[in-house]
């Protein structure tokens, strides 16, 4: 409770995942300020945290952020770091209006540090070093057991004295506490103790692992090790390894769990290992540091380890040095074709855009969007309308590694240099990087330029856990088969994505590299299927006794010869086949053969977009070639409650300019206003398609008023209702939806929309009869409602050949409550019964067939609604008494 937290004025702390060093640092602070309370964030090695376990959290009383009121606190004092990314556990203390920050710290100063009222900086070994030589000048006491905790932090940081960084001053520290009566020997039961088995183990993984790489002029050593769990003292081991082999410059990259640590240890002033591993999120000094790093693989990581080793080493290297210059550029106000035709004529892949009569850098644009406009008979379109726009730019003085973070992890092809107006000096394009390493002799592995492979992770448990024992049969199967034969075989699109969301999935994809009819038949000899195969798209589907459909497609590039037309298919290979896909959450792909079962595929962002939750298309003419694209973004949008992104959104607004819609055939658009009604938010969509402008886009008559927004929600409950009923008579969605959304227009204009989505002659036929139908009802129980509330007969012979869709919409727009009432009461009880007697009744009783047996049988439904006669016996009475009054003669 709030009213037993402590409320100290004064806060001591230190980094997350706390050494030895910081901890001493934190117990010398309370000396200096005695009535602070100490919040320890916790640490990973495992001796600090048996030491701090065993007796630093008892004899020196440390908090947590939760035993304390944040706001209470007016002075915090920080130990052994400076920068705010570390400083997670206290950050609501950081909120303090007038909080007084004093800082204690031999790291040096960095882009993220603390603004601080008081900051005690010293470029010694240790922290502690700093604070002890503050308490022997004020000849502050203190005891054995302190004296020992703070010579451990200072020979844990120093190395027992061996780093670089070791001064004078630390020597003095330690002679002092000797004096105090520090206990050499438990220091170094901590510092020099024996390696377990399992500790040699790692060890020896890493010498096997090293690899050396000289690095402008620089020997370097890298090495990795994976673990299935955290170890302890991993730090330790890698020192233990620097000694052995007498390296003067060490990278250890520890997988471990779900994340990488990152153990740097440098003897050499050029290599500032503390400022290199502050690019993973870590800290340190220039010759010792450390990180930890989640959501990224050891490859991904020494790739930007070995980009920001020869960007740093070498300060030297910058952009002003191997940038082109002067830049060639074009104005936003020019055409895609004049953009295609320059960068043809003078070989670019891409070019800068700038605001007309400016060099202000406003975005770029790729040759190949420009040529495809062009091939599209779009070369009249602006560019402004279809350049990249949130681009990354650089500064003249900016080093290398922000040019490969940029060309790599966002894919840019070029990148604009600028000055701080953002005017344009030069360019810098991945040709230009690729090169500049080839020149130089930089060793890094092509890896580093195949993006894809960035993305990867294993999903492997993922895909066991959320597929059906059957779905993951097949799925391993296919793997199998597919290295039998020599092919990579790989799950995409939907099923991925929703794997990944945790939304049921139905459907399963699989693209080969390599004959895919071939493998489906394999596939389905395996499991019995049927296969239906398609050689023009090199495609086939699988179809299970149990009903299941295994779509299999040849990894395959589609291309579009005009705007709006069905594809053509060239082979491909995987990345060409997703780059042909919608939106980047349908690109994600999953490798199914044994080798590298689970591994998660993402070219394109997918797995980002997924966690931001945005809808992006993968290229700026994706709606031109195919813009039915455009209501299957509304549709994913509401789906999953996504929001399209921005450039995307634009490129919407700027094909539904172009009229592109109208270039469909109505099958297409039909078919995807089919799966729109078939959402659970549908409803939602269609609003979404009005708001966008979408349908009007589709029929300059469709138009999604107020009321008729209105009627959709009541049909929406009246749906809801319907459904919890459980009864047999399946509501036709597309029928009850086009009924309402086409209800305001006249005859001849329904006909007009009706003939655009290519309705066939049945379905317009059953359209309009439903629609005439539902009319004279309508008038029906307008003039007449209280006809039809007396007796269930009257609503038995006005609705009992009109389908339920018409019913539906009949109860929606029926404003008496009464009567809505008396319709659903029916709809729910009444529309089911059947009568018992049938026309071989009639004809046992010597009736002979003929018109007069509908007659009879419907006033004998009709009495039995009203007085509730629902066995035979009864209604053959009926039957009879109707026969006699009708004078029929035999």
């Amino acid at each position: 409770m709030q009213k037993n937290k402590l409320k100290p004025k004064i806060v001591i702390t230190c980094h997350n995942n706390a050494d030895f060093d910081a901890l001493a640092a934190m117990v010398a602070a309370k000396k200096l300020y005695p009535n602070s309370v100490l919040i320890f964030p916790g640490s990973q090695e495992k001796s600090l945290r048996n030491f701090f376990i065993e007796s630093a959290s008892y004899l020196y009383n440390f908090k947590t952020i939760n035993d304390i009121i944040p706001e209470s606190v007016e002075t915090l004092v920080v130990v052994d770091t400076r920068q705010t990314s570390r400083l997670d556990h206290v950050k609501k203390i950081l909120k303090n209006k007038e909080l007084e920050i004093h800082i204690f710290d031999h790291h040096p100063s960095s882009e993220e540090d603390l603004e601080a009222d008081f900051i005690e900086y010293k470029p010694w070994g240790s922290t502690t070093t700093i604070i002890v030589l503050k308490l022997k000048e004020k000849n502050i006491s203190i005891t054995p057991d302190e004296a020992t905790l703070f010579g451990l932090g200072i020979y844990e940081d120093t190395g027992s004295f061996t780093f670089n960084s070791t001064t004078p001053y630390d020597f003095i520290a330690a002679s002092w506490l000797r004096e105090q009566k520090m206990d050499v020997n438990t220091i170094a039961e901590f510092i020099h103790k024996e390696l377990s088995a399992e500790q040699i183990f790692i060890l020896n993984n890493l010498i096997q692992n090293a690899s050396k790489h000289h690095i402008n002029g620089i020997d370097i050593v890298i090495t990795e090790v994976s673990l299935e769990e955290y170890v302890g003292d991993f730090a330790l081991l890698v020192h233990k390894f620097m000694e052995m082999e007498n390296i003067k410059v060490l990278f250890a990259l520890g997988r471990m769990n779900d994340r990488v640590h990152l153990v740097a240890r440098s003897k050499l002033k050029e290599v500032d290992v503390g400022k290199i591993c502050n690019y993973f999120g870590g800290g340190g000094h220039t010759f010792a540091a450390s990180a930890s790093i989640k959501n990224k693989t050891l490859n991904q990581i020494k790739e930007e380890l070995f980009a920001i080793l020869y960007s740093k080493i070498n300060q030297q290297i910058s952009i002003k040095t191997l940038m082109s210059t002067p830049p060639i550029f074009l104005e936003s106000n020019k055409t895609l074709e004049e953009a295609a035709k320059l960068m043809t004529r003078l070989g670019l892949k891409a070019i800068p855009i700038v605001q007309p009569n400016t060099k202000h850098c406003v975005g770029i644009l790729e040759h190949q969007l420009a040529h495809k406009a062009v091939i599209h008979n779009l070369g009249n379109l602006v560019i402004q309308d279809y350049m990249q726009r949130n681009i990354q730019v650089v500064s003249p003085n900016s080093s290398l590694h922000k040019i490969v973070e940029i060309i790599l992890e966002h894919k840019q092809r070029l990148v604009p240099v600028v000055d701080e107006k953002k005017e344009l000096l030069g360019v810098f394009t991945r040709t230009d990087l690729i090169n500049f390493l080839v020149q130089e002799s930089i060793p890094i592995s092509e890896d580093l330029f195949k993006n894809g492979k960035k993305k990867e992770k294993n999903i492997k448990f993922l895909l066991k856990e959320k597929l059906s024992t059957e779905f993951f049969n097949i799925i391993t199967t296919a793997g199998k088969i597919a290295e039998e034969m020599g092919y990579q075989v790989y799950m995409v699109g939907g099923i991925v994505r929703d794997i990944l969301l945790n939304f049921p999935t139905l459907d399963l994809d699989l693209v080969v590299e390599g004959d895919g009819i071939a493998f489906a038949q394999k596939l389905a000899q395996i499991f019995k299927g049927r296969i239906k195969s398609h050689k023009k798209f090199k495609t086939a589907v699988i179809i299970l006794s149990s009903g299941q459909k295994i779509d299999v497609a040849t990894a395959r590039l589609e291309y579009y010869e005009y705007p709006a037309a069905l594809p053509t298919v060239e082979l491909s290979s995987l990345k060409m086949d997703l780059y042909r896909r919608d939106f980047s959450i349908n690109t994600l792909a999953v490798h199914l053969n044994p080798s590298r079962f689970g591994k998660l595929i993402d070219f394109f962002g997918g797995q980002r977009d997924l966690k931001q939750k945005k809808i992006r298309v993968l290229h700026a003419l994706s709606f031109i070639e195919d813009p039915t694209r455009i209501l299957r973004a509304v549709r994913f949008e509401q789906r999953f409650n996504f929001h399209i992104g921005k450039q995307t959104f634009r490129l919407i607004k700027n094909a539904l300019k172009l009229d592109i819609l109208n270039k469909v055939s109505g099958n297409r658009i039909y078919q995807e206003l089919i799966l729109i009604f078939k959402e659970k938010k549908s409803i939602q969509c269609l609003f979404k398609l009005q708001e966008y402008n979408i349908l009007k886009s589709i029929h300059p008559l469709l138009n999604l008023t107020e009321n008729l927004q209105n009627l959709f929600l009541e049909i929406n409950n009246i749906l809801n209702w319907y459904n919890l009923l459980y009864l047999n008579e399946k509501v036709k969605i597309e029928l009850l939806y086009f009924l309402v959304l086409l209800s305001n227009l006249k005859y001849e204009d329904t006909k007009k929309v009706i003939s655009r989505l290519n309705f066939s002659k049945k379905q317009k036929d059953i359209f309009f009869e439903l629609r005439e139908k539902t009319k004279f009802c309508l008038i029906e129980f307008d003039r007449y409602p209280k006809k039809y509330i007396t007796k269930i007969s009257k609503l038995y012979l006005l609705l009992d050949d009109i389908p339920i869709e018409g019913i539906l919409f009949i109860i929606a727009k029926i404003k008496n409550e009464e009567l809505r009432q008396k319709i659903a009461i029916y709809v729910a009880k009444f529309r089911r019964i059947k009568l018992a007697i049938s026309g071989k009744d009639l004809i046992a009783l010597g009736l002979k067939p003929g018109p007069i047996f509908g007659e009879i049988l419907k006033e004998v439904k009709q009495i039995s609604l009203d007085n509730q006669i629902y066995d035979k016996q009864s209604q053959l009475e009926l039957a009879k008494k109707l026969i006699d009054r009708k004078k029929i003669t035999f």
